[in-house]
């Protein structure tokens, strides 16, 4: 690593004819895009709206897809570092390890925004682009509720998912759901059946379906075989999947036993249909090209020596700094709302989502 700085530092000197030969293929400058995976249709989307908002306001671009691998994103951002890109756009799969890579990216006056998950523990973050993520966990709760009483009668038998305990959105999403389901807790009203609680028990490694369908099973056939589950609390539509798959697999859904209520979250395809099917019952939509649209905008200001817009400068510490933020928000979308907010907003077509196949 200490070789790497030392050539990042070398390029540094060099930096006017990396910036000066990327300006002659793209006029705005060369931009760094590292995602965290393209098994998700999600982060598919946030790549390719990116790529075609900056390429249309003349960037250069370098999308990489790490497959889920740290050392492999790590790998990806450092070759962005010594190919002169202006700008690193990071989605991070672990949002501790990027630390040295930043400051290689520092001294190579390469500003850096992290994109929908916080980079932790450097001060090398510029800005942050995401979604109000606390409220996106409030929303999920909050249709978990919903849902639940418009379907049993209280007290209800609830299990808690969380996402992956390396990436920062998945606290905001459990505290925001916490907030709304807490009080009822205490209540007596929702019961936890497991005991299961807090994010070291019920996170999701790496937001993997095949994990939570384990852990489903094992919750059911721990804790479920003389009474039935009637709510799961889900932070993400591939968890969502893997918990319908274990529940389906019991019989829930089936005449006998209703399928309970399942919430999501990023409004991937299969869980759309999903709620179209009666199975999933919630998800929550963030709209990638909107958000790709805000990265865009930061970039532009900083390459031209503006300040981007933001919108708040207190919620993401970092460890190190509070990171200056743009806060998108966030849509539920059930089946009573889904025709509007994902197809007649241009996100999906209506063949895409009646498609079976």
């Amino acid at each position: 690593m200490k070789s790497i700085k030392k050539i990042v530092a070398a390029l540094a000197l060099g930096s006017t004819f990396l910036t000066a030969s990327a300006a002659v293929s793209a006029a705005g400058g060369y931009v760094g895009i590292a995602m965290p995976t393209n098994s998700s249709s999600r982060w598919i989307s946030d790549g390719h709206s990116m790529v075609d908002q900056f390429e249309k306001a003349g960037y250069k671009t370098d999308l990489q897809y790490a497959e889920d691998d740290i050392p492999t994103q790590l790998a990806q951002v450092e070759n962005m570092i010594v190919k002169g890109v202006d700008v690193l756009v990071i989605a991070a799969i672990d949002g501790t390890t990027l630390s040295n890579a930043l400051e290689n990216a520092n001294a190579a006056g390469i500003k850096v925004i992290a994109y929908d998950r916080l980079i932790r523990d450097s001060k090398y973050v510029d800005y942050y682009a995401t979604f109000d993520n606390f409220k996106v966990g409030v929303q999920q709760a909050t249709s978990l509720v919903d849902g639940l009483k418009s379907r049993f009668k209280p007290p209800y038998n609830v299990e808690l998912f969380g996402g992956s305990p390396d990436d920062n959105n998945a606290y905001f999403f459990y505290n925001g759901a916490m907030s709304v389901l807490q009080p009822l807790i205490d209540a007596g009203e929702v019961k936890i059946v497991s005991g299961q609680m807090g994010m070291d028990k019920v996170g999701t490694l790496r937001w993997d379906g095949a994990l939570a369908q384990a852990r489903m099973d094992n919750l059911l056939s721990a804790h479920y075989t003389d009474k039935r589950i009637q709510g799961v609390l889900s932070p993400y539509d591939g968890i969502s999947i893997g918990i319908l798959s274990s529940l389906k697999g019991v019989g829930y859904g089936s005449a006998d036993m209703s399928m309970p209520i399942v919430t999501g979250q990023d409004a991937e395809l299969p869980s759309v249909k999903s709620i179209l099917a009666g199975e999933q019952y919630s998800t929550v939509f963030k709209d990638t090209r909107e958000l790709a649209g805000v990265a865009v905008g930061m970039v532009e200001a900083l390459l031209k020596g503006g300040e981007p817009e933001i919108n708040d400068t207190s919620t993401y510490d970092n460890g190190v700094k509070v990171v200056p933020s743009y806060l998108l928000e966030p849509v539920p979308v059930d089946a009573s709302n889904w025709q509007p907010v994902v197809v007649d907003s241009g996100y999906y077509t209506m063949k895409q989502v009646k498609n079976t196949q």
